[in-house]
């Protein structure tokens, strides 16, 4: 049977020499072998104690509790490496979740910061941004709204930036073919990608209430960007025309 000394356990279990001398001092984990020069050695049977010791410790237990626990004669190894299988999972649930939302919160500094309210709807006045919140809220909820905006937060403004801006070139590209058939194919592939970007924005597929939101979303803004209609049509033509395409593209993607 191989003996362990204190240094040689020390870096096995990752603890320090000082802490396994105070181990035995409170007599939590002695060794089995004291030699006639005073070294202390250590056994399979204390590898194992010490085990169970950094697990408990591991879940916060005070030492004095660890040792009462140890040496009652009803203590069961296997019994308590599954409980502390259990609540290592449960911890390393928990833990990811920090990981997930740290990294979430991470990337958003890196997309230069968290979005305000004003961001999501840049481009139009705040009077107008303060009215259509409250309309958008009283027809589709507010919990709608408020998770759209939090998914559109989630992005980042980097993100948001570069979405918004490929949806406005869409739009230029539609605005010559606005007395054209919102049904050909031509006007069709422009909306697929349209609304592809739009189901980014909302953070998944988009319910009809989501929809409904970013149409009358994309009515404001077109209302308010004059540079959408370049040649010179009137931007209440354009959003009506995407309303129209829009409409017999859902209808068809839902048959």
């Amino acid at each position: 049977m191989d003996n362990y000394s204190v240094k040689k356990l020390s870096q096995l279990a990752g603890v320090s020499v000082r802490t396994l001398h105070l181990y035995d001092k409170i007599d939590l984990l002695k060794p089995s072998v004291r030699t006639e020069a005073r070294y202390r050695l250590y056994g399979s049977k204390e590898l194992l104690r010490l085990q169970q010791i950094l697990f408990y410790r591991e879940l916060g237990f005070p030492l004095k509790e660890i040792c009462t626990i140890l040496d009652d004669p009803a203590f069961d190894l296997e019994q308590a490496l599954e409980g502390h299988k259990v609540a290592l999972l449960a911890r390393k649930e928990r833990i990811n979740t920090l990981i997930g939302t740290i990294d979430k919160t991470l990337v958003t500094l890196k997309n230069n910061a968290m979005l305000q309210v004003e961001d999501l709807y840049e481009g139009i006045p705040q009077e107008k941004v303060t009215a259509y919140r409250t309309a958008a809220m009283a027809q589709w909820g507010k919990d709608t709204i408020l998770e759209v905006e939090n998914n559109l937060r989630d992005l980042g403004k980097d993100e948001m930036t570069s979405i918004q801006a490929e949806l406005h070139e869409i739009t230029k590209q539609l605005v010559p073919l606005i007395h054209s058939d919102p049904k050909s194919a031509t006007v069709q592939q422009y909306i697929a990608r349209r609304y592809a970007l739009t189901t980014q924005l909302s953070g998944g597929e988009i319910a009809p209430a989501k929809l409904d939101y970013f149409r009358k979303l994309g009515e404001l803004h077109a209302a308010n960007n004059h540079d959408v209609t370049a040649d010179g049509l009137p931007s209440r033509e354009v959003a009506t025309f995407l309303q129209t395409a829009t409409a017999y593209y859902i209808k068809n993607k839902q048959q």
